[in-house]
């Protein structure tokens, strides 16, 4: 089955697609990612989006704002299906459907819900596909906490019998899944952990944007984090984070870790007289700091076999200074890139929703339960647009 994921994480910067023709079964090997592209956003969206998210709007303007953006990013959704079918020479017809994780805006698993715009009926509408979204709110209806979903990807293409692995997502938000040596088989998949660490990108880009005035919007190759010096007193308070100590399953996002938290550190800064570039290098070595924290607590479950390797995936996987400092914080583990698995590391995310979109078209589960939070594991999506699916 030709599933097209498409994929827009808490960075806002633009749409992964990625479509992969999985077995018209419950397995997930053997797979073929057949294309991928990415559409970025224009800065002015972008920063509408993070407004949004941040509540940084006039009162009277948020609900408005918020279906207004619904329907801009259906149609970016639409649009960016498009231009990879352009782009790849794939006809439309060729794909059986499109899995959409849309745009997340709010994420309160405290209050029992999530919520992601970028409307998933006018995809379906202006491009005859059957689209199926909405995965997190059924989870987080069953008491869970709506994420991480990506685990259940991970699980399925990276587990290994022989050998223990983290698998590393850098977005806006990190997210480590621990896949131990042997939970391939079905019947240990309930030994995979895995939660959001804590911010990845989001402080950072948003202290580079702002301080630009939009020209940037993002530490490139990380020059500025480079250039700086760490605050250790910042470092510390980073480290006091009161996230970082909850037990898994554990969720965050902008909510926490976007735009506003972003403009308080740099005003911080600019009262004390720090440069922007210490600034960059302190949130970067604390979200390192945090991940490195998590990893030896992860293996710690099983010290008989401790992973050794470590799978980095998103945006963060092409900042050399992140890449570096992850490696010097976490010495004897082996990181490396999701590309020497087979799974190119900026499709990755994408790639995990059309897997969780097959599933959700066969009527099979696509979530691990104990990575979410709930007590047994259910079939997650919506389904738009249901009678331009192939009948099988």
């Amino acid at each position: 089955m030709r599933v097209l994921g498409l994929m827009s994480g808490t960075s806002a910067d633009g749409i992964d697609a990625a479509l992969v023709d999985w077995p018209d079964d419950s397995a997930a090997r053997p797979f073929e990612l057949i294309g991928y592209r990415e559409t970025p956003h224009e800065s002015a969206l972008q920063a509408e989006i993070h407004r949004l998210a941040a509540g940084d709007l006039p009162a009277g303007r948020i609900l408005e704002e918020q279906v207004r953006l619904d329907r801009v990013l259906g149609d970016a959704f639409a649009d960016a299906v498009e231009h990879f079918v352009a782009s790849t020479g794939v006809a439309l017809e060729e794909i059986d459907a499109i899995a959409s994780h849309g745009q997340t805006i709010a994420h309160h698993p405290e209050h029992g819900g999530t919520l992601q715009i970028g409307c998933p009926a006018t995809i379906a509408e202006r491009l005859r596909r059957p689209v199926v979204a909405d995965f997190r709110r059924r989870d987080a209806a069953m008491g869970g906490e709506g994420a991480p979903l990506a685990p259940f990807f991970h699980h399925a293409v990276f587990a290994d019998s022989s050998e223990a692995r983290g698998v590393l997502n850098l977005g806006g938000i990190a997210n480590l899944t621990w896949l131990p040596a042997g939970c391939d088989a079905s019947e240990r998949a309930r030994e995979v952990m895995a939660f959001d660490v804590g911010p990845a990108n989001s402080l950072v880009d948003g202290v580079v944007s702002l301080a630009t005035d939009g020209r940037e919007r993002f530490d490139r190759d990380g020059q500025r984090a480079r250039a700086g010096n760490i605050i250790e007193a910042w470092r510390a308070e980073l480290a006091a984070d009161p996230y970082l100590d909850r037990a898994p399953p554990k969720s965050t996002g902008r909510e926490r870790y976007g735009i506003a938290e972003a403009r308080s550190w740099l005003a911080r800064a600019a009262e004390a007289g720090v440069s922007t570039e210490d600034l960059i290098a302190t949130l970067v070595i604390g979200s390192v700091d945090a991940i490195a924290r998590s990893w030896r607590e992860l293996s710690e479950r099983a010290p008989e076999n401790p992973a050794g390797r470590l799978l980095v995936g998103g945006g963060g996987a092409l900042n050399p200074f992140v890449m570096e400092a992850l490696a010097e914080s976490m010495p004897g583990v082996h990181i490396e890139p999701m590309d020497v698995a087979g799974v190119p590391a900026d499709a990755a995310e994408a790639m995990a929703f059309s897997l969780l979109g097959r599933n959700a078209l066969l009527g099979l589960p696509n979530q691990l339960p104990q990575c979410t939070g709930v007590d047994r594991a259910a079939v997650l999506g919506v389904v738009h647009g249901a009678e331009w699916l192939r009948r099988r």
